[in-house]
């Protein structure tokens, strides 16, 4: 892949809103920053697709992705909804929970000429299934998604709360390349998909791997990425599955995990875009999530020795 390389990310952006602080977020937004700084090294960039209000919170995320050095061209401005808010806990367990406010400016994306040149012309895009809770914005994704098939197009599951459905898993899946997801979801998703139930007996490991295979095969995926918290990213091609030694970073005061997964996916495309082997990728993929893991926020800034991995 040459330089210059474009990955998008389409749908939600918005601010978590913690009990102590508010930050920058939104699963596609996070994948795009963190693309942003991988592919930046490489000539390459990564772009936000969404859609905000005429507010306060609305101009800050335009101001934070051009500190940050990103286009804010692809931010719709909406003059009748608000910016969208996620108010953001931690479980007992220290894992996010969400809640997530309805019917703001996101779930209102339309398709105009700008998405459509961008969408023929980008290398990937990301997408995932809390943008499609409203008709406007799922019919938009579909209509990008449906125009760049030259590009890669990484399904990132994100299930949350009640806004998805089997409809939304399936049409998704049929237009991906590639989908991501964790292991909490792959069970739901397999259930919703009727990928068939592990055999009785099987270890949970070989529960994952039956049903990610699974769906690897039903759509004819490219690859079926599996990410497991702390004991890191497992990959899923036609050649087989791919695994790799867990990664730590220590913790900085304040750390939380989210926006692990979506730097693990930042990495995932910058390596299929470079085509690189993917035990490769892999690393790389696994380095950026741990690394968000053990920082406060969603989009910290990467640290020189996660960039010169793709030098």
């Amino acid at each position: 892949m040459p330089s210059g390389f474009t990955i998008v990310g389409l749908g939600e952006a918005l601010y978590d809103v913690f009990p102590d602080k508010r930050v920058l977020g939104g699963a596609p937004l996070n994948l795009a920053v963190h693309a942003h700084q991988l592919a930046s090294v490489r000539g390459g960039r990564g772009v936000v697709v969404s859609r905000v209000g005429h507010d306060d919170l609305g101009r800050q995320i335009a101001a934070d992705l051009l500190a940050r050095g990103m286009t804010s061209e692809f931010l719709q401005p909406d003059p009748d909804r608000a910016t969208g808010k996620v108010y953001v806990g931690l479980d007992a367990h220290g894992q996010p929970e969400y809640d997530i406010v309805r019917d703001v400016a996101w779930d209102w994306l339309s398709f105009d000429f700008d998405l459509e040149q961008l969408a023929q012309t980008c290398e990937a895009i990301c997408f995932g299934s809390l943008a499609q809770r409203c008709g406007q914005s799922r019919n938009t994704i579909y209509r990008v998604l449906g125009a760049a098939k030259q590009a890669v197009r990484l399904f990132d599951v994100n299930l949350r709360q009640n806004y998805f459905d089997r409809s939304i898993l399936h049409r998704s899946c049929e237009f991906s390349t590639a989908v991501k997801l964790n292991d909490h979801e792959l069970p739901v998703v397999a259930a919703a998909l009727g990928l068939g139930s592990a055999p009785a007996g099987a270890s949970p490991e070989a529960a994952a791997d039956a049903q990610a295979t699974a769906l690897l095969k039903r759509y004819k995926l490219k690859l079926v990425a599996l990410t497991r918290g702390e004991k890191g990213t497992v990959l899923y091609s036609p050649a087989g599955k791919l695994d790799a030694a867990p990664v730590s970073y220590a913790p900085e005061p304040g750390a939380d995990p989210v926006g692990a997964g979506d730097a693990c996916a930042a990495g995932l495309l910058v390596g299929m875009l470079l085509r690189w082997p993917l035990e490769r990728t892999l690393a790389l993929a696994n380095h950026t999530g741990a690394l968000v893991a053990a920082r406060s926020g969603a989009t910290p800034k990467l640290p020189p020795e996660i960039l010169a991995m793709v030098a």
